[in-house]
């Protein structure tokens, strides 16, 4: 049954996804994802049989992951281990500073209308390449090497261009630049994408912004959390 979410993130309820399919509403899949952040930051993660060869032959009727993550390319924040799931579990789709360009919007809409997605994560991180290099091209605007690198540059500025009107420290920046950021995909995915406003409308759809810390290893979510329910009390994450 495409277009629908399963069950439950391997190695939480089931390890058998594709077995058995129901909508994952997005409280639910954020608790999962809150969830296993904690896994993570313990050094407690689950079952590595989620990648297993028995789980590969699971995915071969299909897909269900249960959250979707627009995420940065950087080697050091691979969302399936940040949110400690496993094969299956989340369509990840990875650019330099978690832009929401065209091609990541589409992507993130086959996830929601063909998958039965309804939790989508704009996970920016702290120490970003792709914010650094706006903040330097604000500051000395020297052309990009490349029109690719350019065009990636052309889409974050627009979050980090206000903040020099404000009188912040280079840390204080940068830190504030990676919300902003964050927040400005997250508001274009919601407003730009007809797909997903119909979802958010007639399905709860949840778009939601989140910040991994290179440091802990925490994900703080600060953005859209109310659309996606509330989260576990603190003491639980």
């Amino acid at each position: 049954m495409p277009g629908y979410g399963c069950v439950a993130p391997s190695g939480t309820q089931t390890d058998s996804c594709i077995e058995e399919f129901f909508m994952v509403d997005p409280t639910q899949a954020l608790t999962w994802l809150v969830e296993g952040n904690q896994r993570f930051m313990a050094d407690a993660v689950g079952d590595h049989n989620r990648f297993s060869a028995a789980r590969r032959g699971e995915l071969l009727g299909g897909q269900a992951p249960f959250a979707a993550v627009l995420s940065c390319a950087d080697s050091r924040v691979p969302s399936e281990l940040v949110f400690d799931q496993g094969l299956g579990d989340l369509f990840v789709v990875r650019v330099a500073g978690n832009i929401a360009a065209p091609s990541q919007m589409g992507s993130l809409e086959f996830a929601a209308e063909k998958l039965g997605v309804r939790l989508v994560v704009v996970l920016g991180h702290t120490c970003c390449g792709a914010i650094d290099a706006t903040v330097e091209a604000l500051r000395d605007p020297t052309p990009a090497p490349t029109e690719g690198l350019r065009k990636i540059l052309e889409r974050v500025r627009p979050a980090v261009e206000p903040l020099f009107a404000q009188s912040l420290d280079q840390q204080e920046l940068a830190a504030q630049a990676v919300r902003a950021n964050v927040r400005m995909a997250a508001q274009m995915l919601r407003e730009e994408s007809p797909i997903l406003a119909r979802l958010r409308a007639e399905q709860g759809l949840a778009v939601v912004g989140a910040e991994y810390d290179l440091h802990s290893g925490a994900v703080c979510f600060f953005d859209g959390v109310t659309d996606a329910g509330e989260l576990p009390p603190p003491d639980q994450r």
